[in-house]
C-alpha cells in the first residue's frame, strides 16, 4: 500500500468516524428533547403516547385529590380551553396551589392520563411559566389573570 493510499484510508476512516459520532449525537439529542404541549393540544392527540414531554396550564380548583398516607396526587390541568388529568407520585413543590400555573414533565398513557415525573410551580405571586402564559394568550387572545 502506497503512502497516498494510506492517507486516503485515514481520511475515509476519520470521516466515517465523524459521521457515526454525529449520528449518535443527533439521535441522543432528539430523544432527550422535551416538547411543550397545552391541555388543548393533548386532547387533540398531538403529543406522542409513551414519550416524555411537558404539559402546562392552571391547576383546576377542587380537583386535587390524594389518598391518605400516600404521596400520589391526581389533579386536572387546564388552559381554559381543555383539561388533562395529571397523576403525580411524589412530593409536590411547596408553592403548588389550585388555580396557579404549573408545568409537569412526564408521559401520556393510552387512557389520556398524564403521568408526571416532575412538577414545577411558579416561584412568586406574579410569575407564570412563559409557556403557560403564551398558551393561555393564544387561546383567549388576552393576558391571563394571575
Amino acid at each position: 500500500m502506497t503512502a497516498r493510499q494510506q492517507r486516503m484510508l485515514i481520511v475515509v476512516l476519520v470521516l466515517a468516524g465523524v459521521g457515526v459520532a454525529t449520528t449518535f449525537g443527533l439521535r441522543a439529542f432528539q430523544e432527550n428533547l422535551l416538547y411543550y404541549y397545552t391541555p388543548t393540544q393533548v386532547q387533540a392527540g398531538e403529543p406522542p403516547l409513551n414519550r416524555k414531554f411537558r404539559v402546562g396550564g392552571l391547576v383546576v380548583p377542587g380537583t386535587v385529590g390524594n389518598e391518605p398516607g400516600k404521596l400520589e396526587k391526581t389533579f386536572d390541568l387546564t388552559d381554559n380551553g381543555a383539561m388533562v388529568t395529571v397523576h403525580f407520585a411524589g412530593i409536590l413543590p411547596d408553592l403548588f396551589r389550585e388555580g396557579q400555573g404549573i408545568i409537569a414533565h412526564g408521559k401520556l398513557n393510552d387512557e389520556g392520563v398524564f403521568y408526571a415525573e416532575e412538577v414545577l410551580a411558579k416561584h412568586d405571586e406574579n410569575y407564570m411559566p412563559p409557556e403557560v402564559a403564551e398558551s393561555l394568550k393564544q387561546i383567549h387572545g388576552e393576558e391571563p389573570s394571575q
